[in-house]
């Protein structure tokens, strides 16, 4: 049931239903854990598809997730971007580019409109602007592969930082324990 509840969700992982994403909140959906109307940008519609599959009734959008809204777009004020990165890591589908110390962006065509962006901006350079007339949000199976994409990134990351921290160690032991001459 989790599986097909997620199959609903627009895939955003945008966490204002109070999960850390679509499959936490489909999960919590199964087994009773959760209301039907935390979705925002899935909207009405996602609210009746989810209420259809559970069997509820359908409630309108709980006010405090937030309200249902066109999809916007970051965008980031270059005359203000310092290059931090810190909006790097909170994007769920890797839709800025940029690096430390360099300019950032946003690859319009890939964000979710998720807003996880923001926070993360020590200068409040970060804003939320309605997508152009012609472009549209990707689509959730789009969304879905990019979060999984994202997430085996941050895993093969954190792998590789573990192994360089125990080949590290190593090495230091292994100094320590050599005869000085």
């Amino acid at each position: 049931m989790a599986a097909r509840l997620d199959a609903v969700l627009p895939q955003t992982q945008c966490q204002r239903c109070g999960f850390d994403g679509c499959r936490p909140y489909a999960q919590a959906l199964a087994e009773g854990r959760s209301a039907i109307n935390r979705c925002p940008p899935g909207g009405a519609r996602g609210i009746e598809q989810l209420a259809a599959l559970l069997g509820v009734a359908v409630r309108p959008l709980d006010p405090d997730c937030g309200r249902e809204a066109d999809a916007a777009v970051a965008w980031i004020d270059a005359a203000a971007c310092i290059g931090c990165a810190r909006c790097l890591p909170p994007c769920p589908v890797d839709a800025i580019l940029g690096a430390a110390r360099y300019l950032h962006t946003v690859i319009e065509s890939q964000c979710t409109g998720c807003e996880l962006c923001i926070a993360s901006c020590p200068v409040d350079c970060i804003q939320m602007r309605p997508r152009a007339a012609a472009a549209s949000a990707p689509a959730a199976a789009v969304n879905r592969a990019r979060y999984q994409h994202h997430r085996l990134r941050l895993e093969r990351a954190t792998l590789l930082q573990s192994q360089l921290l125990d080949e590290r160690k190593r090495a230091a032991h292994a100094t320590d324990r050599s005869p000085t001459q």
